[in-house]
């Protein structure tokens, strides 16, 4: 009984954690703002010289527009993990496998991406939180098909 809430509640919390994220990078006015230390960091310069009118006067209304999409495909991928991993769903053992598959795929590449191309940025404390949600639920997968 317990191990199909220890299976899915740190699935969905991760899942609810992104649909917040990805609703951030929506509403934000400056969503590169966010992650300013990582991002300035990145490009090598601050946003104040990278905005200057003479330079890139159309590069905010740009960047705006892709952190939406990006935010929404955030909030896709947090619904998807919300709604998959309910104890109700999580009863059959194929489907616990695939979501731990794809969970893990994606926790190994974000954790490799954020340490190639922005070892600064905060996220990367958030993937180790969800590493560690990842772990629980993956312990309570194997003791779930013991029974």
């Amino acid at each position: 009984m317990i191990n199909k809430y220890l299976y899915s509640l740190p699935i969905m919390l991760m899942g609810f954690t992104l649909i917040f994220l990805g609703s951030r990078w929506m509403l934000v006015d400056d969503p590169w703002m966010l992650d300013e230390v990582a991002n300035v960091d990145r490009i090598g310069m601050e946003f104040n010289e990278l905005f200057e009118p003479e330079v890139n006067y159309t590069l905010p209304g740009y960047l705006r527009q892709i952190y939406r999409f990006f935010g929404f495909w955030v909030i896709i991928i947090g619904l998807f993990l919300s709604i998959f991993t309910t104890p109700e769903l999580s009863k059959n053992n194929k489907v616990r496998i695939r979501v731990l598959s794809i969970l893990g795929f994606m926790l190994i590449v974000g954790m490799i991406l954020g340490y190639a191309l922005i070892p600064s940025s905060h996220f990367i404390n958030l993937i180790w939180i969800m590493v560690l949600f990842y772990f629980v639920s993956f312990y309570a997968h194997f003791n779930r098909s013991k029974e």
